[in-house]
């Protein structure tokens, strides 16, 4: 008689958002399954479903749904992808969702992940920029052991992975703002760096309100009584809380220091407007000397005292050039020039 854990179901090729379905018993790969028979496999005891979906159509999660029973509500959120990070308890089940972040051409992207939880069951489903978590299937598989704690292990897992996948986005703006704080204080400072400034200050509050929910999440996991969850997994999730108040203070040392080379790249701009200011109000005041002698001179009268002076003419222009070196020491010296 065979094995039945031998017999492998081929999972149909190329489905549109099916990254992933396999059964795991013992902490080990059984075999890969097809929706269809998700269900039958998550109800044998020992086994545990893990399905990976990505951006799937409302036709695909009808057939998850009919799998496992998953509320109605909870696949209406999973198929919107605009939900704030939360945890949500339908019967024995879990709806756990989270926001994921990635750098893409030097802007931080957000995507979701949204988790239903079961007894036997983990089916996970990503939107918008995130990262594959075949890495994280890979690293439960090598780790048969804690895998075999099933489904509460996965959970930590792939939160676990979200919540790390933080520090790659924050280590990369960290090192820009190094950049940028070296050249806060030239005297050539472009205007596109305030700009950048800006931006960068906005998507670390955007990724701050997509990780700090996460420490809410956890903390209900960490609670006794929440289905799926064993007393023995409760410590993780209160690891995976720790990384996450990492996380914010990063978030908050990071945007404070933002907001200090904002407010510089301000003081440094409007100093400068303020130099040229005091310059061009010099150059105009020595420029004014000049403009005034001649234009007394330029008027039509016969009694000026120089005027029918033998040595006037060489007198006034004597008189400017001093008039106006003198100015323009005077205002070297105030550092106007």
């Amino acid at each position: 008689m065979a094995n039945p854990l031998k017999l492998v179901s081929a999972q149909p090729k190329g489905m549109p958002g099916v990254v992933a379905s396999a059964v795991y018993a013992g902490g080990r790969r059984v075999l890969e399954i097809p929706i269809e028979e998700a269900g039958e496999w998550s109800r044998k005891p020992g086994h545990v479903v893990w399905i990976g979906l990505h951006e799937p159509g409302l036709d695909l999660l009808r057939r998850v749904q009919a799998e496992f029973g998953l509320h109605e509500l909870a696949i209406e959120d999973a198929l919107k992808a605009h939900q704030r990070p939360k945890i949500e308890q339908y019967g024995d089940a879990l709806f756990v969702v989270a926001r994921t972040a990635q750098m893409v051409e030097g802007r931080i992207a957000f995507g979701e992940t949204h988790l239903f939880v079961g007894r036997g069951y983990v089916v996970s489903v990503r939107h918008g920029a995130s990262t594959t978590y075949t890495p994280v299937r890979e690293r439960c598989e090598a780790a048969p052991k804690a895998l075999s704690e099933g489904e509460d292990f996965i959970l930590y897992a792939i939160l676990d992975f979200i919540v790390d996948n933080y520090m790659p986005v924050i280590e990369t703006i960290q090192e820009e703002v190094e950049e940028i704080e070296d050249s806060i204080l030239t005297a050539n400072q472009p205007q596109n760096q305030i700009v950048r400034l800006y931006q960068l200050r906005r998507d670390l509050l955007r990724l701050r309100n997509a990780a700090v929910p996460l420490v809410e999440v956890c903390r209900r996991l960490e609670q006794p009584g929440m289905p799926g969850v064993d007393a023995a997994m409760q410590p993780l999730f209160r690891d995976v809380s720790d990384h996450i108040r990492r996380v914010q203070e990063e978030i908050e040392s990071l945007r404070e220091v933002l907001a200090f080379a904002f407010e510089s790249s301000l003081m440094t701009g409007q100093s400068q407007q303020n130099e040229i200011t005091r310059k061009l109000a010099a150059w105009a005041a020595i420029l004014a000397v000049p403009t005034a002698v001649a234009g007394i001179y330029g008027m039509n009268f016969d009694v000026l005292p120089e005027l029918h002076w033998k040595y006037g003419y060489p007198f006034v222009l004597t008189i400017i050039v001093l008039t106006c070196t003198w100015l323009y020491w005077r205002f070297r010296r105030k550092q106007w020039l």
